[in-house]
């Protein structure tokens, strides 16, 4: 279990993310066309993982642009943003904003990925979605980097996430 907070009050994870140098738990997620997908969708490219906990508000949207701007120079890198938003609010998010260059997935049909990556919120107001989190994968998915986020407001580290592949 993992102490963050939010807006200065405590709360915790189920777990630890992923740890740098181990591999990536294997996921279901669904895509905004209703698809569930795994991490073998994504063999052979560079990933990263960024973890938000809703596409409605302010540093997850904020995240989800600065991202997009990245992948547009980065073709073997997928950018996968996972939220426990709906395929259809994030779909729309993305398309209002033109981001085309990431993948939203969503945790509807079960909440097993914010287990197996040590970010789901287990007590407070936001218990049952994802803490922040950031993290790198190669193309053999193997965690390059691997950084939950203190403070779920803040941003995470891109630069660091980012230089790692």
């Amino acid at each position: 279990m993992a102490t963050i907070t939010l807006q200065s009050n405590e709360i915790h994870t189920n777990g630890d993310v992923p740890a740098v140098g181990s591999n990536a738990p294997d996921f279901s997620l669904t895509t905004k066309e209703l698809a569930d997908v795994s991490l073998a969708d994504y063999a052979g490219k560079k990933k990263i993982i960024s973890i938000v906990p809703s596409l409605d508000t302010p540093t997850c949207q904020l995240s989800t642009k600065k991202l997009n701007e990245y992948a547009k120079s980065h073709p073997n890198t997928v950018i996968l943003v996972v939220s426990a938003d709906l395929p259809f609010a994030m779909s729309r998010f993305c398309g209002d904003e033109g981001l085309e260059n990431v993948v939203t997935l969503s945790m509807m049909r079960d909440r097993n990925f914010a287990k197996d990556y040590g970010v789901l919120i287990g007590d407070g107001p936001l218990k049952g979605i994802t803490a922040r989190a950031l993290i790198s994968l190669d193309e053999n998915n193997n965690v390059k980097t691997s950084e939950l986020v203190a403070e779920i407001a803040d941003e995470p580290d891109y630069e660091t996430a980012l230089a790692a592949l």
